[in-house]
Formats: C-alpha cells, sequence, structure tokens
C-alpha cells in the first residue's frame, strides 16, 4: 500500500443481546428454529400492535456501557428508523438515534506491542430486522425468502469513533469487544450465528489530511478474518481508484469471501433519508442512579482486570494471560485447572498448546469440549509421579479429549505406563552400546550426536515410555566407562 495514503476506519457493531425473549414482545429468541415460527403479529408489524420494552434489554444496555467506560444516559428515548426492505415489515425499525442509551465510551487495543485507545461514540438500543435467505449470492441472487425469526431481537449497536488506522487495529478492536461482551454476559457473540455482527466504514486520505476522505460501508462481516481482509481490499480499491483519477462516491458494498473482494450493493443512506421521529408508542426510558449502582455492584471480572490478575498472581507472561482471557470458558477452565494444579505456566501451556489444537482441529468451543479441568490436573500428576513422560501424556491427552476418558483408563488399556526400572534401562543400555562400537567412539571423540543416538535407539526399543531423566543419568554412567 502506498505510504502517501492512510486507511481510516470505524466500526459499528451489532450484539444481539441473551435475553430470553424479544425486545418489545414474549416471542422466544432461542437459534435454529423452523423459519417463521417465532414470529407473533407484534414482530410481523400488523396494525394495533404496540410494544412492551423488555426490562432485561435495558439492563443488558447498562452493563455495556459501563463495561465500555460509557456515559449512562439518565434519559433515553426510542424512535423510528424509516426504510423500505422485505426484512421490515413495519417498514420501519425502532431504534435510538436522538438519544442514545450510552455514549463517549472507550477502550484499548494493542498492535504488535503498541496500545492504543478507541473511542466509542455511542452505543444505542434497537430492535433486529428478519433474515434475508439468498438463492445465491446477495449479489447475483433472482430470489430471496423472508425469515422473521430475528426481527425484533434486542440489539445493542455500538459505533466506534473512527480512531483505527489499519485492519489489524480494527481487528483487535472487535476482538477485544467481544471477549468484554462475554465477560460482561450480555451477548453470545457468536459470529457464525449472527449474534455478533459487523459494519466497517473506511476510507483513505493522503497522510498527514485531517479532513476525512469518502466513506463506504462494508456491511455484515461476520468473521475476524472477512472483517481484516475486506478493509485490506477495500483501502487498496479507494487508493488505486484516487490514482486513477476516479470520483470515490459514498456507498455500502458487501465483502465477496469467495472472490476476497468488495462489491457495490447501493449508494449509502445519510441520517436524513431515515426521517427519524421519536416512536410515539414508547415512553422515555428512565435509568436512575440507584440502577446504575446496581448493574455496577453485579458487574463480573472484566477481561483486564482478569489479564492483570494472571500476570500479577500467577506469574504468567502477557501473551499467556492475553490468550486465556478471550473467552469467560477459557478462564474459568485455567483458574479450576490452578486450583487442582498450583503451576500456573504448566497449565497454561497446555491449554494453549494442545487443548486449543484440538479444540481448532474439531472446531469446537472449550465449553464443549469432553476434556475436563480435573481431567488436565489427573494427566499432570501422573507425569509428576513419573507414572508416564511428557511425550506419552500428549498421547493420553489427545485419546482423553475424543473419547472422555480418564488418563489412568487410558495407560492401563494401551499399556503406557513409563519404565523407570534401573535395572532393566541398564540391561537395555548395554545392549545398545554394545551393538554401536562405531557411535560410541565418536562419543569419545566428542560428537554431541552420538549421545541423542543413544537415547534415540532407547525411546525406540522401549516404544518411547522410558523414563527420559533416568535414561539419560544412566546413560551418561555407562558411557563414562567406555
Amino acid at each position: 500500500m502506498s505510504r502517501e495514503y492512510e486507511t481510516v476506519v470505524g466500526l459499528e457493531v451489532h450484539v444481539e443481546l441473551k435475553t430470553k425473549t424479544k425486545i418489545f414482545c414474549s416471542c422466544s429468541t432461542e437459534f435454529g428454529a423452523e423459519p417463521n415460527t417465532q414470529v407473533c403479529p407484534g414482530c410481523a408489524g400488523f396494525p394495533g400492535m404496540l410494544p412492551v420494552l423488555n426490562r432485561k434489554v435495558v439492563e443488558y444496555g447498562i452493563k455495556t456501557g459501563l463495561a465500555l467506560n460509557c456515559e449512562i444516559a439518565e434519559v433515553s428515548k426510542f424512535d423510528r428508523k424509516n426504510y423500505f426492505y422485505p426484512d421490515l415489515p413495519k417498514a420501519y425499525q425502532i431504534s435510538q438515534f436522538y438519544m442514545p442509551i450510552c455514549k463517549n465510551g472507550y477502550l484499548d487495543i494493542e498492535v504488535d506491542g503498541a496500545k492504543k485507545r478507541i473511542g466509542i461514540t455511542r452505543a444505542h438500543l434497537e430492535e433486529d430486522a428478519g433474515k434475508l435467505v439468498h438463492q445465491g449470492t446477495i449479489t447475483s441472487t433472482e430470489n430471496s425468502l423472508v425469515d422473521l425469526n430475528r426481527g425484533g431481537m434486542g440489539l445493542l449497536e455500538i459505533v466506534s469513533e473512527p480512531d483505527m488506522r489499519s485492519a489489524q487495529e480494527a481487528r483487535a478492536y472487535l476482538e477485544n469487544l467481544r471477549a468484554i461482551l462475554l465477560f460482561a454476559g450480555v451477548s453470545d457473540c457468536k459470529m457464525q450465528e449472527g449474534s455478533l455482527r459487523c459494519d466497517a466504514n473506511v476510507s483513505v486520505r493522503p497522510r498527514g489530511q485531517k479532513e476525512l476522505g469518502t466513506r463506504v460501508e462494508i456491511k455484515n462481516l461476520n468473521s475476524f478474518r472477512a472483517l481484516e481482509k475486506s478493509i485490506e481490499y477495500e483501502a487498496r480499491r479507494q487508493i488505486d481508484a484516487i490514482e486513477d483519477g476516479e470520483e470515490l462516491i459514498q456507498e455500502t458494498r458487501t465483502w465477496d469471501e469467495e472472490k476476497q473482494v468488495t462489491r457495490s450493493m447501493r449508494t449509502k443512506e445519510d441520517a436524513e433519508d431515515y426521517r427519524y421521529f421519536p416512536d410515539p408508542d414508547l415512553a422515555p426510558v428512565y435509568v436512575s442512579q440507584e440502577w446504575i449502582a446496581e448493574v455496577s455492584a453485579s458487574m463480573p471480572e472484566l477481561p483486564d482486570q482478569a489479564r492483570q490478575r494472571l500476570v500479577n498472581d500467577c506469574g504468567l507472561p502477557d501473551y499467556d494471560a492475553s490468550i486465556l482471557t478471550l473467552t469467560p470458558a477459557t478462564l474459568k477452565f485455567f483458574d479450576e485447572a490452578v486450583a487442582g494444579y498450583d503451576q500456573p505456566k504448566i497449565v497454561s501451556n497446555w491449554i494453549m498448546g494442545e487443548l486449543n489444537r484440538l479444540l481448532n482441529v474439531n472446531n469446537l468451543e472449550i465449553e464443549d469440549s469432553r476434556l475436563l479441568p480435573e481431567d488436565l490436573v489427573k494427566l499432570l500428576k501422573l507425569i509428576d509421579s513419573g507414572t508416564i513422560s511428557g511425550k506419552i501424556a500428549k498421547t493420553v491427552f489427545e485419546e482423553m479429549f475424543s473419547t472422555g476418558k480418564e488418563a489412568e483408563e487410558i495407560i492401563r488399556e494401551k499399556g503406557l505406563v513409563q519404565i523407570s526400572d534401573e535395572d532393566t534401562l541398564k540391561a537395555m543400555i548395554d545392549e545398545i552400546v554394545a551393538a554401536n562400537p562405531k557411535v560410541v567412539e565418536d562419543y569419545k571423540n566428542g560428537k554431541e550426536k552420538a549421545f541423542g543416538f543413544f537415547v534415540g535407539q532407547l525411546m525406540k526399543a522401549t516404544r518411547g515410555q522410558a523414563n527420559p531423566a533416568i535414561v539419560n543419568k544412566l546413560l551418561q554412567e555407562r558411557l563414562s566407562r567406555e
């Protein structure tokens, strides 16, 4: 990318709040139901149906605002956002425009060791629209189906300042925001299910210029990778267009995952196009200081607090702490394991290494794993006791993960008990040394690889079950006599 240009990014993140019912009616919010089965006359926009605000939605809005260092409005109001689209049967969306529930917040990110504070302009409550199911891609479909199950779900839209200057910073912001929302307990943030969706506003400008360039919105990005790749592509596209003398237009584009390009959908609307006006069917929302204090007192440990605890109390490196606090479930697994095995770094290494590898391979979340913290604790204690080696433990761990069996059962079934009997190992070492006089001579001449050869031969003979520490000791003693 040319050094003459600077990328400017702001994000609009739509968070589906974890309530059992929708924001203005009693319809279920459970994911995965048959299309159009969780719909009432209110969701469907029938005339004469009046909305009734879900108190839990407001509470989650307050909690999110506190977690994001926002000002919580004592009075907020709902407005009607008017537009005509098949997924919106009322022809308007109930949202907050003029008086949102939260404003003037921030969160901190870190990219390549550099820390940065990203401003949050506002966070406002609104209802979700329905879902369009396209027969093909959004830009090529001839037919689209409408599922209104999602229509009316409680959303919090979190709008950042245009403070990000790269796709990497945008990704770090969204990852940190997701972690905060998960720890706060306001959303499950399952991007693959649409409960966390992101729109990226991207523009470029000559470096040093204060005025923002023409803004393009990339809609409905549903993965961290899609966010990062779409911003990188869009910035390059805009720079190429400017250098070719083209005039950029303010528009809405979509990300084509298959082609790895953005595609034009429509010209971008401005606020006046939506003809916002106060919703006459909903009273203002009053949030007392007592209510804010009550929510504040119930706030759980947030990611930044957890990271600091892991560094200060457990002695973990910053990197380990950042990985273990990506989700509350990961942190819980770590805390419970450390409660039974007081060596935090070893526990961290197993979670970040073997456990995360297996979770990724099997496309599972840690809370869906058969392997529990107490299972890891038992395995680590078996290593310490000399029952199995660290190498064998990895094999056992994988079997535990896939079957749910306990370590002792797997070790017994597969005959994996570590060989620590010195007399047995001495006899085997004698045989291997006697069979390889040339390697013995190499060892005596100072070739370090010769020692590794003997270790390897013994491990091969014992199928990796020889105690490495005892092997090294006995082998050194034997070779010293040559």
